[in-house]
């Protein structure tokens, strides 16, 4: 492929880009129907008082799933610092707010236990309509 011109290979690129928009449009499509026929099965579950339902084709199981977000944070750090419940946190660095931490001190480097990696990628634009 490297014998190809740049305006050949950004024509490919936005004609690939493009048929991965169609395909997550229709993705986002099947997802929603999946997602109106679980909630028929979950209908039909609770209307058999059944946690699970064997059918010809496969087994439908009722299953309970659970997230938890914080409501008030400062007082969930008091509850860990008092319970000394470190392991209730999850840990990763934001990497919006820690770009902008860093160009604010850009001087003082990377802090303690923090590395970077960076790489050069490619954005293709459209040409403008003008």
């Amino acid at each position: 492929m490297s014998d190809i011109n740049l305006d050949e290979l950004v024509k490919i690129y936005l004609t690939i880009r493009s048929e991965r928009e169609k395909l997550e449009l229709q993705d986002r499509e099947l997802k929603n129907d999946l997602d109106i026929i679980a909630q028929q099965m979950l209908i039909k579950c609770n209307e058999a008082n059944a946690t699970s339902i064997k059918t010809n084709e496969g087994t439908v199981v009722k299953k309970l799933s659970e997230r938890f977000t914080l409501s008030d944070r400062s007082s969930f750090d008091a509850f860990v610092r008092e319970h000394d419940a470190i392991e209730l946190y999850e840990a990763r660095i934001h990497q919006g707010n820690f770009k902008e931490f860093i160009s604010e001190r850009g001087d003082e480097g990377l802090p303690p236990g923090v590395n970077v990696m960076r790489e050069f990628t490619i954005v293709v634009r459209k040409p403008s309509s003008d």
